[in-house]
């Protein structure tokens, strides 16, 4: 697993920012740009099961590890989604499964500065460094609105 690392300031308070980032209306307007139809089923809770979904049912299921409102958010990811339902930990998913995505959020006077962390394997590292900018330039641009 690597580390990535991704910023961006964005020129809204950190509770627009929240809000856009995990309201069920918003969220897939942000994560189109990793799967069309992407959506989350999820209560957003620390605690909290979540299912990151594409538009045909599948993807990953996490827990939902920490949750400080308008602060930080930080997901630990568990296995895989198909057809909508969660498979067991397998030979494939092992390779990923524990691993972290975590979102941070501080503002700095009328800014708020947005920074994610994640574990990601070497397989998909590229695609990640081309679509999380995307997608959180998207999120200023739904914020700064």
């Amino acid at each position: 697993m690597k580390k990535m690392h991704f910023s961006i300031d964005i020129q809204a308070p950190a509770e627009k920012v929240w809000q856009i980032l995990w309201d069920d209306k918003t969220y897939p307007q942000w994560t189109h740009v990793f799967s069309e139809g992407s959506r989350a089923v999820t209560d957003w809770q620390e605690g909290s099961r979540v299912q990151f979904l594409d538009g045909k049912g599948g993807g990953m299921y996490s827990t939902v590890a920490r949750s400080v409102p308008n602060t930080y958010m930080a997901f630990q990811h568990l296995g895989e989604v198909k057809n909508g339902r969660e498979l067991p930990v397998d030979e494939k998913s092992r390779k990923w499964s524990g691993s972290m995505e975590e979102y941070t959020l501080e503002e700095i006077g009328e800014h708020t500065q947005l920074t994610v962390d994640l574990d990601t394997m070497e397989e998909v590292e590229n695609y990640m460094q081309e679509h999380f900018p995307m997608a959180l330039e998207k999120v200023k641009e739904l914020a700064e609105k």
